[in-house]
């Protein structure tokens, strides 16, 4: 899944409204920010298998530490609880927590039984197979995407064009990666964690549209009426 961890991120700032934007986000990619420099560094694999399923060519032959459940808790605990002593906002340490683990659970309904429950040989692995199932996989994602930016859309204000030209953008540049991203696949795996590399520009990028725009929640402007005499 790509587009459902933003619009889980987006959402987020309903739950945690002190958290940033930028925050959120990092939280709810954080294991395939993770994963490409596992894979630079060789702790990880993955092969490109051109056709073995129908929206992916990925073969992910060994990713426990990214993409295990068990360590993504252990990823979420230890990235709360930094955030918990970093910001005292104990509301946002529990969302970005639960952000991280819940990239694991929207994963699984698309990969393939290759997402294990904890690291090592023994660990059974899940995966529903979606990708397989075009366009199905498409509808999910913009679902979850388009719901998530609603409800960011209408807790916040913007306060200047950036936080407002900035956030559709920011919102239409993820649209597109996400539908040009089923063409050739990458030459090798190298340049695959190279490229995977760029979630993390995101992360600026929400925390800089974030700072332009107001929270206001369920808030509305009341409407003025004519006085009686």
């Amino acid at each position: 899944m790509f587009l459902g961890h933003y619009g889980i991120a987006f959402a987020a700032k309903r739950v945690a409204p002190r958290a940033s934007l930028g925050a959120l986000t990092f939280a709810a990619q954080f294991l395939d920010e993770l994963w490409p420099i596992l894979l630079l560094l060789g702790v990880e694999q993955v092969r490109i298998v051109p056709g073995l399923m129908a929206m992916s060519p990925l073969d992910f032959t060994y990713y426990p530490y990214s993409h295990s459940l068990v360590m993504a808790i252990v990823w979420g605990v230890l990235i709360g609880g930094v955030y918990f002593l970093l910001r005292r906002y104990g509301s946002g340490a529990w969302v970005m927590g639960l952000l991280v683990v819940s990239h694991w659970f929207l994963d699984v309904p698309m990969h393939r039984p290759d997402l294990a429950l904890w690291p090592g040989l023994s660990s059974p692995k899940i995966g529903w197979g979606l990708w397989n199932w075009a366009p199905l996989p498409w509808l999910i994602e913009f679902v979850i995407y388009a719901a998530g930016v609603s409800i960011y859309a209408r807790a916040t204000h913007a306060r200047d064009r950036i936080g407002s030209w900035g956030l559709w953008a920011y919102v239409l540049v993820l649209a597109i990666l996400y539908v040009t991203s089923n063409g050739s696949p990458p030459p090798n795996e190298r340049v695959l964690a190279w490229m995977a590399l760029g979630v993390w520009l995101f992360v600026p990028w929400a925390w800089w549209i974030d700072k332009h725009r107001d929270y206001i929640g369920r808030l509305r402007i009341p409407i003025e009426r004519p006085t009686t005499f």
